[in-house]
């Protein structure tokens, strides 16, 4: 998810109040670390005790969607050193904030996650946590570094702030696993990366650079970075030019089919995602956003830090939905299969009906097919490919 679902997120009042302390395993190179038993950690329970916010996840789900509950285990909330100071979460008014979460019952896996968009680290709660936790799994994310609208201010040089989401998601890992060898008493058998949206690129850029520390990944529909060929810098420009001219918007690579959509992602994502995006790639552009030409101003040293390549090295699996309307499915997942090509560990399930955003699911009910259920089937087809 991108930046406007930041957007809708701010709008909500986060919790203030910090998580209390218990006894728990330390986070190896963190400046922070509050340990807290929970008797639900699951976002049922963690609602309740402040150990979530659910605005960090408003939106990422449908409203009939069913989550598994209960999981008594053992939260930890922190942060790693850093300078910028975007996220307020618990008052701490710090970046590279985490959640690392040990359920009682380990069946011996961890799941590492980076958010979508530019939300916090509990973004990932209720759509990944929730039931990875019900399946045994200890489970950690970021908040990447970096957080909302202005998310693009932190660093020094064009890219910095996206390459940072890079750096945080392997240093949790790192950390992660260490912290689950000192409370379980034995280091995790197995790894999985998973994520939505931004969160999803973070799976492919792991699993293309940091491999030897995962044995496979699901990308939910992962934004696409290149140095040259589609990127949403290419495609969103050319949208906001031709809407509401149905042919050109479908040139741009948005569905037939999905125009119901477009209003709305033109209100509310289209163009904040666009100026978002080029102030952190190519700050000097000062003109509109549907005037942007990525071809002609080669902003490559900013887009070389964080492109992708689609050298994986383990196994991933990417699920994309055919009425995407923030990140078309012909302009972003086609074009990174083709990248990947046949011989790398690849698999590639195109959702008929799916979206960018599963509450869109509960306003157009009967005409957008929810998510959330591939995602799932897709992380069990990706336990039994890798055992």
């Amino acid at each position: 998810m991108l930046a406007a679902l930041t957007l809708v997120a701010t709008l909500l009042t986060p919790l203030q109040a910090a998580p209390a302390q218990a006894d728990g395993p330390a986070v190896p190179g963190a400046e922070l670390a509050v340990s807290a038993r929970l008797d639900d950690l699951t976002t049922a329970g963690s609602a309740r005790t402040g150990h979530t916010d659910p605005a960090d996840w408003a939106g990422l789900h449908s409203a009939a969607t069913v989550n598994p509950t209960g999981v008594p285990g053992v939260q930890i909330d922190g942060y790693f050193p850093d300078t910028s100071t975007t996220n307020a979460t618990h008052g701490w008014n710090h970046d590279a904030q985490f959640v690392i979460r040990f359920p009682d019952r380990w069946n011996g896996g961890l799941v590492i996650t980076g958010t979508p968009g530019n939300r916090e680290q509990y973004a990932n709660d209720f759509t990944i946590s929730d039931w990875v936790l019900s399946k045994g799994y200890a489970f950690a994310a970021t908040d990447k570094g970096n957080t909302g609208v202005g998310f693009h201010t932190d660093g020094r040089l064009p890219g910095d702030a996206i390459a940072e989401w890079n750096e945080r998601v392997t240093q949790l890992t790192v950390a992660a696993k260490a912290a689950a060898a000192r409370h379980y008493g034995k280091r995790p058998e197995r790894t999985f990366v998973a994520g939505i949206s931004n969160g999803g690129y973070l799976v492919r850029w792991q699993l293309e650079n940091r491999g030897w520390l995962y044995d496979g990944g699901v990308d939910w529909e992962g934004t696409l970075w290149r140095l040259k060929g589609d990127n949403l810098l290419n495609y969103l420009p050319q949208a906001l030019k031709a809407y509401p001219d149905e042919a050109g918007v479908r040139a741009a690579g948005f569905a037939e089919g999905s125009e119901f959509l477009w209003p709305f992602h033109r209100q509310y994502y289209w163009e904040l995602t666009q100026q978002l995006y080029q102030k952190e790639l190519d700050p000097e552009y000062t003109g509109a956003p549907a005037d942007y030409d990525y071809d002609a101003r080669k902003p490559y040293a900013a887009m070389a830090r964080i492109a992708l390549t689609g050298r994986i090295t383990k196994p991933l699996i990417t699920i994309h939905g055919t009425l995407d309307t923030l990140l078309p499915i012909s302009r972003d997942s086609d074009v990174y299969a083709r990248m990947v090509g046949p011989h790398r560990p690849f698999r590639y399930h195109r959702i008929e009906g799916g979206n960018h955003l599963d509450s869109l699911v509960d306003v157009y009910p009967g005409r957008l097919k929810p998510m959330l259920p591939a995602f799932r089937d897709a992380f069990a087809e990706l336990e039994e490919w890798v055992s």
